[in-house]
């Protein structure tokens, strides 16, 4: 084959020195650089290699940073498509970073960029090369983990001096200096909302009280220049306010408490009567609520307001659950949101599983249960094509959306993550303010099966996710989690890939009633067509 058969691979040299040191020389290390790497070049003409005519050149300037003129004008060329091949003297002439080289290789794929380094036998373009950049990539992993773990370890040794570490800043104080001081006028208020707790019959009248009086959660400026909160308390927020020790003057840090070194703002009798009442409202409430599976009451709203209550039909012998618009239930149907009737095992498994994702992306080693995941949720608003899901918010944190979610900028509850699920509203009718199912054409799911359908799917794409992202190595390390026999996890693994409005029919309880776990199992390593032909479900949507 002839150098003019061979495509033409278009070549860039990129060089670098630290200092200025020498530079005015007729023949500096930038020229060394270059003369060696056209020299390569030369070397693999028969390969189509061809030098561009533009120079890229950075010198004094250190390889600890990104920001070098000749380099962003050889990465703009990487991305308008004007070069194939980056070479250079060696690695750290590009840079000394293995994360910022993991975020330039990155790149450098994303495009069909190959990297040479001419004395280092590093070459993208062959297979020895591409396993040198893993090993390579694998100990920028590794920095990256170990600074993760260095950042953790040192906010909990600050929170064990008693240190304020940065977050939302509670309610009562503000910062100074990196440190903590009591705004005297909320801690008023801090102090009126415990004393109130005390009067009221619950946390969820504690915030109608709050509401009438005009009381607002604290106003935050973010660094952008915008502000959050202002907004009405709600049921999630005051609980957490309740339960904060911070304002007797100690720091609960993952079940340790620690003295802090800020001043309280409650007197410890005041706080302790109300965690009494706490305490007992909540034991009262379990008891009032065993058996029943409204997992959302007094959470849910419509997108006017309205507290959506829980409410039941039944259909052949079939309970179906709803939650349901209270104006709608006092018959003011012209003051009801936009959505007020929705399916309550729809809601429930679409809100559990947005923030299970949530709280594991935050922490990987977290196994929230239902309980863990409930009580982090402040407020669900049903709006008519997405779910919002205000988070309470108590550790700074990075939060990385799950796919299919956003998160929305507006949310007027102080200190919290909302989380947006798109998902279309289903039109339902009502005789009398009561709800009626949908008339299935044949026997359908029971509400046990449907739910252990649902719950297997969700484990199988837990376990596919940890294995995915390497919390896992393989399926006996998910047996030995999950305390079963690694054929179990491997015969339910497959439902992870079960077709979406197959799932979305078992939500609804429209699939055949003689659907099983290992039937549905079997089916989903099949397309999603084959699957609906299989399984005998609809596949009109």
């Amino acid at each position: 084959m002839t150098p003019q058969s061979q495509k033409r691979q278009r070549c860039a040299i990129y060089t670098r020195k630290s200092t200025e040191h020498n530079l005015d020389l007729e023949f500096n290390s930038l020229d060394a650089q270059r003369e060696a790497c056209e020299a390569y070049i030369k070397s693999q003409a028969h390969e189509g290699w061809r030098l561009v005519p533009d120079h890229f050149d950075d010198g004094g300037l250190s390889g600890a940073s990104l920001n070098r003129p000749s380099l962003q004008r050889l990465l703009d060329d990487v991305r308008d498509g004007k070069i194939d091949i980056i070479l250079v003297y060696k690695v750290d002439r590009l840079t000394r970073s293995l994360a910022d080289f993991a975020k330039l290789v990155e790149l450098f794929d994303q495009h069909g960029v190959s990297f040479v380094s001419i004395t280092q036998s590093f070459n993208t373009t062959s297979s020895m090369g591409r396993l040198t950049l893993n090993v390579l990539l694998s100990f920028a992993q590794f920095e990256r983990e170990v600074i993760g773990e260095r950042v953790r370890d040192k906010i909990a040794a600050s929170k064990r001096k008693g240190l304020w570490v940065g977050g939302p800043v509670p309610l009562g104080y503000a910062t100074e200096d990196k440190k903590l001081v009591v705004v005297p006028a909320e801690a008023k208020i801090v102090r009126l909302i415990f004393a109130l707790y005390l009067e009221a019959d619950s946390i969820a009248s504690l915030a109608e009280v709050l509401g009438h009086k005009g009381i607002r959660t604290k106003i935050r400026s973010l660094s952008n220049g915008e502000s959050r909160g202002g907004g009405p308390f709600g049921v999630g927020a005051l609980a957490h306010l309740l339960r904060n020790r911070f304002y007797i003057g100690e720091i609960d840090y993952r079940g340790e408490i620690h003295a802090g070194e800020h001043e309280a703002i409650l007197d410890r009798k005041l706080f302790d009567k109300v965690q009494e009442k706490l305490t007992k409202n909540t034991v009262d409430r379990a008891m009032r609520l065993k058996g029943s599976p409204a997992l959302l009451m007094g959470r849910i709203f419509d997108d006017i307001g309205n507290r959506m209550t829980p409410s039941h039909s039944n259909k052949r012998g079939v309970r179906y659950r709803y939650y349901v618009s209270h104006a709608l239930i006092q018959g003011r149907k012209r003051d009801a949101g936009s959505v007020s009737r929705v399916p309550a095992t729809e809601i429930e498994h679409l809100v559990l599983q947005a923030v299970r994702q949530n709280l594991s992306s935050r922490n990987p080693d977290a196994s929230p249960d239902q309980e863990a995941i409930i009580a982090q949720i402040d407020k669900i608003v049903v709006r008519r094509e997405v779910l919002e899901i205000r988070l309470l918010e108590t550790e700074p944190t990075s939060t990385n959306i799950i796919p299919g979610t956003r998160r929305t900028k507006d949310s007027p509850s102080a200190g919290s993550n909302t989380i947006s699920i798109p998902w279309t509203a289903k039109i339902f009718s009502a005789v009398k303010g009561i709800v009626h199912a949908p008339d299935p054409t044949g026997p359908t799911l029971t509400p046990d099966t449907r739910d252990a359908l649902l719950n297997a799917i969700a484990k199988a794409r837990q376990w596919v996710s940890d294995m995915t992202l390497g919390r896992v190595k393989s399926f006996a390390d998910i047996a030995t989690k999950e305390k079963k026999v690694e054929r179990h996890i491997r015969l339910l693994a497959p439902l992870a890939f079960v077709a979406p409005s197959i799932v979305q029919s078992i939500i609804e309880g429209t699939a055949p009633a003689s659907l099983t776990i290992t039937e549905l199992a079997k089916s989903s390593v099949h397309s999603w067509r084959q699957q609906h032909h299989l399984l005998k479900v609809s596949s009109k949507r």
